[in-house]
């Protein structure tokens, strides 16, 4: 008999830690290592958002949007976008805020510098340094390449820079940076610390906040004998590294071309590795093998073969989240790519754990957010180049427009999640026909039509031209048979 009770007691012992873990990663998911927003924020009108500011460099131009914006403080980001030239240089630097870079256009490198990890490309010979007059052999860590539609990772107090290396076409990069996550323990506001270079340059903009953003690199501030002693180096190589009269700004040109170590690869051998990424991306793995000096820092968004939801008649969805891209759980973000068609309409929704920023990539959409008392926030056109700030929770819904739209979404949280309000898999799909037909006081058989009359259409939907009816109500056009392809 005691064996018989001491057997249910383990039973149900390991029954309750399972369900505890369950339930410990399901509300995970809605949960974020965030500060959080000021809690006078009240959203009551949104506005679409171009850059506020611009600083020339040498090589390139840094646009600035309006942080000090009661929006971009209450969700807690700060948003940068750069055009680099060919062979222009974003000299190293480290921010105070994890963030996401997504590339727009154009091809180059990435290196991120992580501490305490190895320096795995090494040359194999020595060469001969006149200026210094001694042999020495370049060692450094990974440098990554990237192209149009990669979005890059960039941990907070990381070393990073880009480069540039096409011959005729600029680099357009767009960086969103979470100031609310607790990885920044300064003030809730962006800080770039530069290694390199002073963004001094000219600037345009408004006089308030061109201040924000100018200043010189952080060995500027220390003591010139100091620091050449703390270094290793005379005093007036010491000088030039606090770069007091380089005129250049933040993004240098590099005159002929930069030089590290990469290996080469075929075209068969990147074929090949696209292909096993595509079958088996990260998140599918074990993650034993997974590190922070081995981690992947770079994924293509841009890729159909990557759409998790595709409508031929609609267009495409693709999300990338901790589960995909691992080191997402560092930067506790995730972002989604959205490509609509002429006319085609993006499921109305919402966002359950996560603010939303919404760049237009390509294109223009009619946009119309409302928030928790029925009132329209936003009623416009979002287009090129402009960006909207979407809060948690308020209802959204997009129909792009004859050109098309194509647009990327940073959130707020690594396992971002929407709830949809029309199609599979959404709010009125899952509800009863009398619960809709009471809710909304209309006929059982006009509820049936709401609940399914885009049923089988899942996230994207194909465009419609709604007729009036003489019958009670509106008349809801049958299904056209649709069928989805999930990539």
């Amino acid at each position: 008999m005691a064996t018989t009770t001491f057997s249910r007691f383990s039973f149900y012992f390991c029954l309750l830690l399972l369900c505890h873990g369950s339930m410990a990663q399901l509300t995970s998911q809605w949960q974020s290592p965030r500060q959080g927003g000021f809690r006078g924020c009240r959203f009551d009108r949104l506005q679409a958002f171009e850059p506020l500011r611009r600083v020339r460099s040498e090589a390139g131009v840094t646009e600035y949007f309006e942080e000090t914006n009661d929006q971009f403080q209450c969700a807690g980001v700060s948003v940068i976008r750069r055009v680099i030239e060919p062979q222009g240089l974003v000299v190293p630097r480290y921010t105070n805020s994890p963030g996401l870079a997504y590339i727009i256009q154009g091809r180059g490198y990435v290196g991120l510098t992580l501490p305490g990890c190895p320096e795995t490309y090494q040359q194999q010979f020595q060469q001969y340094d006149q200026s210094q007059g001694q042999q020495y052999r370049d060692e450094h860590q990974k440098v990554h390449q990237f192209r149009q539609g990669d979005v890059i990772a960039l941990p907070a107090g990381i070393a990073h820079w880009f480069y540039n290396d096409g011959h005729d076409a600029p680099v357009v990069v767009v960086y969103v940076f979470d100031v609310h996550n607790n990885a920044n323990q300064l003030e809730p506001r962006q800080k770039e610390f530069l290694l390199a270079g002073n963004n001094k340059r000219e600037q345009q903009g408004f006089e308030q906040s061109s201040q924000q953003h100018s200043g010189q690199n952080i060995f500027s501030g220390f003591n010139v004998e100091l620091l050449s002693e703390a270094l290793g180096i005379n005093r007036e190589a010491a000088r030039r590294l606090q770069s007091q009269n380089d005129q250049r700004g933040e993004i240098i040109r590099v005159r002929h071309g930069l030089q590290f170590l990469r290996p080469t690869i075929t075209q068969q051998q990147e074929q090949q590795e696209q292909y096993q990424q595509a079958q088996y991306p990260s998140g599918q793995r074990n993650g034993l093998e997974e590190n922070i000096c081995a981690i992947k820092a770079r994924i293509n968004i841009e890729n159909p073969n990557r759409a998790d939801t595709y409508n031929p008649r609609a267009g495409r969805i693709t999300r990338i989240n901790n589960q995909k891209f691992p080191i997402l759980n560092l930067i506790q973000m995730s972002a989604t790519r959205v490509n609509l068609y002429q006319n085609a309409i993006l499921s109305p929704f919402w966002n359950i754990n996560a603010h939303s920023v919404v760049y237009a990539i390509q294109g223009n959409a009619r946009v119309e957010v409302v928030n928790n008392q029925g009132r329209t926030v936003f009623s416009g056109q979002l287009r090129q180049g402009q960006l909207l700030i979407i809060p948690q929770n308020y209802a959204v819904i997009k129909k792009a427009e004859n050109l098309g739209f194509q647009y990327i979404a940073f959130k707020t949280n690594p396992n971002s999640m929407v709830s949809r309000i029309a199609g599979k898999s959404s709010v009125l799909r899952a509800m009863p026909v009398d619960v809709i037909a009471n809710a909304y006081r209309i006929s059982r058989e006009s509820a049936r039509s709401l609940k399914n009359n885009r049923g089988e259409e899942i996230g994207v939907f194909a465009p419609r031209f709604p007729q009036k009816s003489s019958r009670q109500g509106y008349q809801f056009l049958a299904e056209e048979g649709l069928s989805l392809i999930g990539l």
